[in-house]
């Protein structure tokens, strides 16, 4: 089993992840994250048909027999459908079975079926369901946070004056983070970057 998940906040580094499941329990050495490529802003639709794409037919290429039993679409009939798309595209519609988990009603989604298929609370088919999507977003919202940061952090020093990719990756090798730089002595700082632009460094951070 694999499930997918889009994760983006405000249309910001929007990503997706995939999680596999092998005999009911979690295969997190086959996990795969994936940043979005060829989609512009907040498009889950269009986001879950390039990474389902990019997931098998790279596996196609490289690991033909690892095509899952059942892939788990996070989402609605929308996001079902464009991933379906994908997996025609790659020719494997007859190959692999593939649903969209609905979280607000816990509603089964199959491809062309206008009713949704709700499937007993109590069950334990369900019930691993439900896992494989929550790991899916949790892996998904870590790896959106972790970019989030580092994006963050980035423009926390590029954007100023003076500090160039080169200076950026000095500092954060000699202070560790940006509160540290923040919290430097000034006559250390002034060692390493020069006075002019150590006051700067910390002007800016502290502001």
């Amino acid at each position: 089993m694999e499930c997918f998940d889009n994760s983006n906040i405000q249309g910001t580094n929007p990503v997706a992840s995939c999680v596999v499941f092998r005999n009911g329990r979690p295969s997190k050495k086959d996990y795969r994250k994936f940043k979005i490529k060829t989609v512009i802003g907040a498009n889950d639709y269009a986001s879950m048909k390039e990474v389902v794409n990019r997931r098998y037919s790279r596996m196609l290429a490289e690991a033909p027999d690892d095509i899952p039993q059942l892939i788990v679409i996070d989402g609605g009939k929308g996001q079902l459908e464009f991933a379906w798309q994908a997996l025609c595209e790659l020719g494997l519609s007859d190959k692999v079975t593939v649903i969209g988990l609905a979280k607000r009603l816990e509603e089964v989604i199959r491809v062309g079926d206008p009713y949704p298929l709700f499937i007993d609370r109590n069950s334990q088919a369900l019930k691993l369901l439900q896992q494989i999507r929550d790991e899916a977003h949790r892996f998904g919202i870590t790896f959106h946070r972790d970019l989030r940061s580092k994006s963050a952090l980035h423009s926390a020093l590029t954007d100023i004056k003076g500090v160039g990719k080169q200076t950026e990756e000095r500092l954060l090798l000699h202070y560790g983070s940006v509160a540290r730089i923040a919290d430097a002595d000034p006559a250390d700082l002034a060692a390493f970057v020069g006075p002019t632009l150590a006051a700067r460094i910390l002007e800016t951070l502290k502001a």
